[in-house]
């Protein structure tokens, strides 16, 4: 799977970690920083992965910052994305399942790195159930289209 990745400077440690889990799980990793530690705007990270993900030029993205939280708002700005903030593996596995969710957003502050890894494996391999969840998700396309189109 291509999978792209991005983390603001709370994430900086832990992304590099997740890079290398990817890497020997089989996956192709497109990393798109932060590449230092120095402080840096999420959104402008968020706005690159969701922008490679929704385009399908990546199968799924990995966002991490503090919380895991702005990065998910952000992220859901851009059409096509699911973003989801994840922090156990009942929200990884059910954002992948009901949600068919194509970004994990991660709290690097808040959670282990055996956690977090063990997330990480379950939601690239929970599949998306469909049915009556596709329905709503197409409910949510009509949304994402429809938004620009509201009476101010």
């Amino acid at each position: 799977m291509n999978i792209v990745i991005g983390s603001d400077h709370r994430g900086f440690h832990v992304r590099s970690k997740i890079s290398e889990l990817l890497a020997r799980l089989g996956h192709t990793v497109q990393d798109v920083g932060t590449f230092s530690p120095e402080a840096c705007d999420y959104p402008d990270i968020a706005a690159q992965v969701s922008k490679i993900v929704g385009s399908g030029k990546a199968e799924r993205g990995i966002l991490i910052c503090g919380t895991g939280l702005g990065m998910c708002i952000a992220a859901n700005k851009f059409p096509g994305v699911r973003a989801a903030p994840c922090h156990d593996d009942v929200t990884a596995e059910m954002s992948r399942r009901h949600n068919d969710a194509n970004i994990l957003c991660l709290p690097a502050d808040l959670l282990g790195e055996r956690l977090i890894d063990g997330m990480i494996e379950l939601w690239l391999n929970t599949p998306f159930n469909g049915g009556r969840h596709q329905r709503r998700l197409e409910r949510i396309q009509h949304l994402e289209q429809d938004a620009g189109k509201c009476p101010g």
